[in-house]
């Protein structure tokens, strides 16, 4: 065939363009070479990336021998799922703290701080401790291990997040030296027929710890030959093969007349085994369907049609794919998807999976299964649960833990904050307490209104976050929660809000920013359509709850333009210093020496009570307060430390709430207001401004938005007095 010219250089031939290099031509395409030299180095800096020895590692294969030999100086290898799971989440640490007099346990694991927190859970450490505590017990054999681990709660409460953090953290864990475990192939079958024509090797079905290899009546003493009867976990040989194993080593041991010894030295290879969700290997995920498009076989596997004719018989368990979920998830974890909308048949496989710890394939004996079942349900289902006297079964055959809404802002905003940052925003600014405000209201939502202590719902909310109101202390909180019955079950998702903030991030208005109001704005106009909530009564109070929160965020910026105005540190630290003084000589009974005159005088009551009346202390408790600063610095003195005017949060209060009051008139704020502002109030403007930039996040627009706010609120305040 005669090649077709096309071009100086190309050519085709049957159809394919090939490219000739003239050495006579200049150099305007580079050279093959030069290209596969260039490729290569690219190749090689990529490949310089793989660590060999991780490889070498999770890809180990050695004899029935060698694994006892691992086996003997590391008992963990052996450990059962729930043993293994709750070790993983224990490797990642652990913190203490006391909250409300209560000690609690935060397990560093749920900050996700492998993923870069990408599925970090936040403010629920009590539900998180009964989980892992669940786990504890199952690990122990204390009985949880027979049971459904069911996380139940409202929509959008981080339980499926929860349980995609448990898979994600077992499927980690198995690849390093601490979670390592291992399963076996049947080898050296060629000729037998065992695995198939021409076939030589044969995995385990369900990827067993070869350790059931032993018969189950040499287990006892062969553990105790292993020194394994006094490891940390008392080890345990649990179960049967699966029936592919099963038939496998019977017909081996037929060919070596008994002799297990030799079976196992010649037919069984170990291998490292991998968890891995997207491999199928230990980690299952089911997922409910329509009744005509689900079968149990989804669960416990089916026969490979392809295959009968091979070996002759369905019955025949090689015939047989062990691919259900509870079969692909031995030795981990299956995570039922919203459990209790399942088929009644699939409900009766979870009660046996659970129970027993045994699945029952079609056509075959109940085969033995080692994993962690964990499920999630929200409200409406497991109402039904509940209503339902067919399912006592089920309801007996589960632990229920409860997942629910946060109940602290700073958490709430957390999750916020998460995903609206500075990095995955780009091109807007999200004004100071944007993001406050959304976990307010959505907090709000979920608050049960107090029954005493003479409480507003607000302060309630305030104490939950850790704050300190007069007149309240810790045992309040505890109090309050212990009468409330379905606090944080019910409210508003966080899902919404996210929308919310969404929907205010693309709109057109803000310059570039968006700001509390417009994020308020969005949450209260989605209240109209929110399919969730169709109770009038309901709406009416998540629209309250946008007016209380509208209320705070007042208050809020007021005190942040009024420490902008007080921010002079030399009037602030004269101030401190002149009240210190004075308190001093009041506490000791003394007099003050006046720094003007030199002369000794009586303390100034008049400056002491226009600081205290800032924070609204009354006239019969202003000697408690001025004695609690005083045993304040005589605190800090011994203890090394120097008192300054803003270690103390009432009194940095009182003294710029004073300052300000000194200093508003001055700079006239209420005539931003007004269409003409003088020069030299301009300036002063100015200046509180870039102290509202530069101190508490502002950018130009907003901080511009909130001192127009701030000064309409003051204007308001003249025209009522």
């Amino acid at each position: 065939m005669v090649p077709s010219p096309i071009g100086r250089g190309i050519f085709e031939l049957s159809g394919a363009v090939f490219l000739t290099v003239d050495p006579a031509l200049p150099d305007t395409f580079p050279r093959k070479r030069a290209s596969m030299t260039s490729s290569e180095k690219l190749i090689e800096n990529i490949g310089k990336l793989q660590d060999f020895k991780l490889y070498e590692e999770l890809t180990w294969e050695g004899s029935f021998e060698d694994y006892l030999q691992i086996v003997r100086s590391r008992p963990e290898v052996a450990r059962n799922a729930h043993q293994r799971l709750y070790d993983m989440i224990v490797s990642y640490g652990t913190e203490e703290y006391i909250d409300n007099k209560k000690k609690l346990i935060r397990y560093n694991f749920f900050k996700d701080d492998h993923n870069a927190g990408a599925n970090a859970i936040f403010g629920l450490d009590i539900p998180l401790m009964r989980l892992v505590h669940v786990l504890k017990a199952a690990a122990e054999g204390y009985g949880p291990e027979k049971r459904v681990i069911l996380l139940h709660g409202p929509v959008g409460s981080s339980k499926s997040t929860i349980a995609r953090l448990l898979k994600q953290g077992v499927e980690a864990y198995s690849r390093t030296a601490e979670g390592a475990l291992y399963t076996f192939d049947w080898v050296n079958l060629a000729g037998t027929e065992l695995a198939g024509k021409d076939a030589d090797t044969f995995p385990s079905a369900m990827n067993e710890d070869p350790l059931r290899l032993i018969p189950a009546e040499w287990r006892p003493r062969a553990i105790k030959d292993l020194g394994l009867a006094e490891s940390r976990y008392k080890v345990r040989i649990d179960g049967d093969l699966d029936p592919a194993s099963r038939f496998i080593y019977k017909k081996l041991m037929e060919k070596h007349r008994g002799d297990w010894a030799k079976m196992v030295e010649s037919h069984v290879r170990v291998r490292r085994l991998v968890l891995s969700e997207k491999d199928r290997v230990g980690i299952g995920t089911f997922q409910p369907k329509d009744e005509k498009n689900q079968d149990s076989t989804e669960l416990t596997g089916d026969v490979n049609y392809r295959k009968i004719a091979e070996y002759g018989s369905d019955s025949d368990p090689r015939a047989f794919n062990f691919d259900g979920e509870f079969n692909i998830a031995n030795r981990g974890i299956v995570e039922f998807i919203e459990v209790l909308k399942l088929d009644v048949a699939f409900l009766y496989d979870l009660l046996g999976a659970s129970q027993e710890r045994k699945i029952k394939p079609k056509k075959f004996a109940q085969t033995d299964i080692d994993e962690v079942i964990i499920g999630h349900t929200n409200e409406a289902e497991y109402k039904k649960l509940l209503n339902n006297e067919f399912m006592e079964a089920l309801r007996d055959r589960t632990i229920k833990i409860d997942i629910p809404y946060i109940t602290k802002i700073t958490e709430e905003q957390k999750i916020y904050t998460k995903d609206f940052n500075l990095e995955k925003v780009r091109g807007k600014h999200i004004a100071p307490h944007t993001l406050e405000v959304a976990a307010m209201w959505s907090v709000l939502t979920r608050l049960e209104d107090p029954k005493k202590h003479n409480l507003s719902i607000l302060q309630k909310m305030k104490l939950y976050d850790g704050k300190v109101l007069p007149g309240y202390t810790q045992d309040t909180v505890k109090e309050l929660r212990k009468e409330t019955k379905r606090e944080g079950m019910e409210g508003v998702s966080p899902r919404y809000v996210q929308d919310k903030i969404s929907n205010a991030l693309v709109n057109d208005g803000g310059e570039g920013t968006i700001n509390p109001f417009m994020v308020l704005n969005e949450l209260e106009k989605g209240l109209k359509h929110h399919s969730l909530i169709t109770n009038e009564e309901q709406k009416k109070r998540f629209s309250e709850c946008i007016s209380i929160v509208k209320r705070e965020y007042e208050e809020i910026v007021k005190n942040e333009v009024q420490r902008a105005i007080s921010a002079d540190e030399d009037a602030i630290s004269k101030l401190a210093g002149n009240y210190i003084d004075n308190i001093k000589a009041f506490t000791l009974k003394e007099r003050v020496k006046n720094r003007y005159t030199g002369q000794d005088e009586e303390p100034d009551e008049r400056l002491m009570r226009s600081i205290e009346e800032k924070i609204e202390i009354p006239d019969n408790r202003k000697e408690d307060f001025r004695r609690e600063i005083m045993n304040y610095i005589g605190a800090l003195a011994v203890d090394g430390k120097r008192f300054e005017w803003n270690t103390n949060d009432r009194l940095r209060r009182a003294l710029e709430l004073k300052l300000f009051e000194d200093q508003k008139d001055s700079i006239k704020l209420k005539t931003l207001v007004s269409a003409v502002i003088d020069k030299e109030t301009q300036e002063k403007i100015d200046v509180i401004k870039s102290r509202l930039m530069k101190n508490f996040g502002y950018n130009e627009v907003s901080a511009t938005d909130v001192l127009n706010y701030v000064a309409s609120i003051f204007a308001r305040g003249d025209a009522k007095d």
